[in-house]
């Protein structure tokens, strides 16, 4: 049957009769080379969040789009200092759009800006003051349709860091000691330390509790007195571990026979000599699992060697766990980028685009034409 006029019905998201349809959605639709199984949840990726919402669009009883927003309540840019020490810190409330997939058969038909209205109704009907968007600096359509059709601007350019898992374990440097923190005492830190970064959460005791959090590890000099409670040292860094594992699993598609081939060769090696430390490339042409680095910071000195020495922790824990990879997300400005080990050819450079909904909650700040500071707290939940 050829596009022709079709009605377009978009409907909130039903999970009893439109689970395995939305699922053979996913599957139809790569985001780039990838593929994204869900493990037959399609609200896992944003069910963590304290608002979260569906919707698909269907024609003729088949469904040809889906998309899903989520709301909390986060720092803005543009924090003035207070007195020139302490930043006043404000709050808003800030949409997430995620998810937005159109059959391939049916794209170029404005369902994908049908699903973004209708979204960005609910948005407004539960008082957000701001949406953004994540999607790849190189997604042409993606960017087009959000910037050109529904009224984003281009915010910030974050860079997703992948970092793949060895078959061997990775060395922990001797001059670092790792201390893993209670959720209260991370807590704490992040609300004393990060509380006037960008995107920062402010349930974020809710994200240090939740079963998917494997827990928040402070670095510090090895030698230092610190200890829980204390002051911190002149350096120190902290990163959180989120196990996407049990949320969803990727897979690459499109590779050659040959590259594969490659990869497949370095992991035998790897695995048959681990004293070599040889850098094997992990399978990612079947599904594959990853952790999550979040709320990386620090400061001193030598905060970057702690941060790279909290990596090579992760790592291991995410090699004992199966994964294939560790990523984080960080700010392009971010000062300690330089400490977290990553792949490029793997790092994609992201696009976040932001928008104003509502102007009658004006503060006198708007969050869209702040400049960038050094930091952006990346919401686990949101990747």
């Amino acid at each position: 049957m050829g596009k022709g006029f079709q009605v377009v019905l978009v409907r909130d998201y039903d999970p009893i009769k439109d689970l395995k349809r939305v699922e053979e959605l996913e599957k139809s639709c790569e985001v780039g080379s990838l593929l994204v199984d869900l493990m037959g949840d399609p609200l896992a990726r944003i069910r963590q969040s304290p608002s979260f919402y569906m919707l698909v669009a269907e024609i003729d009883n088949e469904i040809v789009g889906m998309i899903r927003g989520t709301i909390k309540t986060v720092t803005p840019g543009g924090n003035a200092l207070h007195d020139g020490t302490s930043p006043v810190i404000s709050t808003t409330k800030l949409a997430f759009v995620s998810g937005l997939r159109v059959s391939p058969y049916y794209r170029r038909m404005g369902i994908g800006l049908k699903l973004v209205q209708r979204l960005e109704e609910w948005f407004r009907l539960n008082d957000a003051v701001y949406a953004y968007v994540q999607t790849e600096n190189d997604n042409e359509a993606s960017v087009k349709l959000f910037t050109e059709k529904s009224g984003y601007s281009k915010y910030r350019t974050p860079t997703f860091l992948v970092n793949p898992v060895f078959n061997h374990r990775v060395k922990v440097s001797s001059r670092v000691k790792i201390i893993k923190l209670d959720p209260s005492e991370a807590e704490s830190l992040y609300r004393n330390r990060f509380s006037s970064t960008e995107f920062f959460p402010s349930d974020i005791n809710s994200i240090l509790t939740n079963k998917l959090s494997l827990g928040t590890f402070l670095a510090v000099p090895r030698g230092s007195d610190y200890v829980s409670g204390s002051l911190l040292p002149g350096s120190w860094a902290v990163i959180s571990i989120w196990n996407s594992k049990e949320v969803y699993k990727l897979q690459v598609q499109g590779t050659s026979r040959l590259k594969r081939t490659l990869a497949k060769t370095t992991r035998v090696l790897d695995g048959a000599l681990p004293f070599l430390k040889i850098p094997s490339f992990p399978n990612l042409f079947k599904p594959f699992a990853m952790h999550f680095l979040y709320g990386i910071g620090g400061e001193g000195p030598q905060a970057a060697e702690m941060v790279e020495a909290l990596c090579s922790h992760a790592h291991n824990i995410a090699k004992k766990s199966g994964c294939a990879v560790v990523a984080a997300e960080v700010g392009s400005c971010e000062p300690l980028r330089a400490g977290i080990p990553h792949w490029k050819a793997l790092s994609p450079e992201d696009l976040w685009c932001l928008k104003r909904l509502r102007d009658d909650d004006d503060d006198g700040v708007d969050w869209t034409k702040s400049t960038p500071g050094l930091s952006v707290f990346v919401d686990p939940r949101d990747i």
